[in-house]
């Protein structure tokens, strides 16, 4: 375990995850799985990496489940949060910590070995993520990404991608190339002032349709232009996202998947109520099959394929 460490300070305007999340009305079925959530330190026992382009605060792997057991969530998906780099030792951690009831999305170096991969995996981690995001990472090289997408592919591991969809058209050649099951973060970003069966979104689509491909109908506070926040007991949080999401739901219903984004990084504008994000479920998977479909079929199928709820 690293050595303690003092504290850097919070990056200015981050807010904190809030402290206070509703109680969900809507009752999650069981075996529920938060398929995109996060683990930021603590700082003083897991340091932050010193690349890293911003500072959160702390968010525990005890305040995870806590959240986790609040909300009726059974079980976590825990994707390696950028803040700590390459150093997966916080979310291995909490995978070690869970019992069984967490997966992990590693991030990793092209010259990782097969038996630190090896060890990856026999603690829960069942995938890689690539970000894209230029705001986030210096740059994405593709040789070295490729380099990793071979190592991983004898484990039977994923690819998480990260992206831009105004980026799509100069990187979807790259990713139908990877040798693994790619799985999209946040349904690829779509720019929701533009039409949920427009242009965009449709190709989009078309990519997911032609590949084997997952999508994340995640992050509505991150997506939306016009809201309403999920807050003050909000019923209809981030309309101006659900089309998107409920398109892809309808399109492809064995391959969506669903998460929290706790504790939703490097939000500046507001913090939402993951209660009422898990009450706006019903709003994009609209039957009771859709929502067993998304929230607990399609994760176990990916992440637990050889155990039952």
């Amino acid at each position: 375990m690293p050595t303690a460490v003092p504290n850097s300070p919070v990056t200015p305007g981050w807010l904190d995850w809030h402290p206070n999340p509703s109680k969900p009305t809507f009752a999650l079925p069981a075996g529920t799985v938060d398929t995109h959530c996060h683990i930021f330190g603590p700082q003083a026992v897991f340091p932050f990496a010193p690349e890293r382009k911003y500072t959160p605060c702390d968010a525990s792997k005890d305040q995870l489940f806590a959240l986790r057991d609040h909300l009726g969530i059974a079980r976590n998906v825990i994707v390696q949060a950028t803040c700590h780099g390459a150093d997966n030792t916080a979310m291995v951690d909490a995978l070690q910590a869970s019992g069984g009831r967490a997966r992990g999305i590693a991030t990793v170096r092209p010259d990782i070995g097969e038996r630190e991969l090896r060890a990856l995996d026999a603690a829960g981690v069942r995938g890689v993520r690539f970000n894209f995001v230029r705001r986030l990472v210096d740059s994405s090289p593709e040789d070295d990404l490729s380099l990793i997408a071979k190592k991983i592919a004898p484990l039977g591991w994923h690819i998480v991608l990260y992206f831009e969809s105004a980026d799509l058209p100069d990187l979807e050649d790259f990713f139908a190339s990877l040798p693994t099951p790619l799985v999209i973060d946040h349904m690829g970003r779509p720019d929701v002032t533009r039409p949920a069966d427009g242009p965009e979104f449709s190709r989009f689509l078309r990519f997911v349709a032609a590949n084997d491909v997952w999508v994340k109908v995640t992050c509505p506070e991150r997506l939306s232009v016009t809201g309403p926040a999920a807050l003050n007991g909000e019923r209809h949080p981030y309309a101006d996202v659900v089309p998107f999401a409920r398109r892809a739901v309808e399109e492809f219903p064995d391959r969506v998947l669903w998460g929290t984004d706790w504790p939703h990084p490097n939000l500046t504008d507001h913090m939402p109520d993951d209660g009422l994000l898990v009450d706006r479920i019903p709003q994009i998977a609209v039957t009771a099959e859709e929502q067993r479909r998304l929230l607990v079929d399609n994760p176990m199928r990916l992440y637990w394929p050889n155990e039952k709820v």
